[in-house]
């Protein structure tokens, strides 16, 4: 089954627009493969540690941290953290120091067969300006 996460653009060191986007994604994947997607999403180099949240706000003192040198970030689906997540919010913190937030949250859209046609994870619908993620760097 793939369900539909919406992905928003919170705060980041060098956030200056809004961005956000529609990710189809299986509900099996792991939240390591939500990560990579996400980065795929926004077009981020996978240079960082980062760390899922679940909590009503990101800076919650009862949070429940998955970070990404955890096991559970391989362990745990799409489906089991939002299962967790009721009634909080799920978050994503990219690098510490540009601290990259994003908020997921799941669409109102109900989950679907997936089309052996189509390749997922992938964006649907995106709004917004990305940000860079080292503006002014020549590669």
């Amino acid at each position: 089954m793939i369900e539909t996460l919406k992905i928003k653009l919170l705060d980041g060191m060098h956030a200056h627009n809004e961005w956000e986007c529609a990710l189809e994604i299986p509900i099996d994947h792991s939240l390591d493969e939500l990560h990579q997607a996400i980065l795929c999403a926004v077009g981020f180099d996978n240079d960082h540690m980062y760390e899922f949240c679940i909590a009503s706000s990101y800076y919650s003192r009862s949070a429940q941290r998955i970070s990404c040198d955890d096991n559970k970030v391989t362990q745990e689906t799409i489906e089991t953290i939002f299962s967790k997540a009721k009634g909080k919010k799920l978050f994503y913190m990219f690098d510490y120091g540009d601290s990259w937030l994003f908020q997921i949250n799941k669409s109102r859209k109900k989950c679907f067969s997936e089309n052996p046609d189509t390749f997922y994870p992938r964006v649907v619908l995106e709004s917004g300006v990305k940000p860079e993620q080292y503006p002014g760097w020549d590669e």
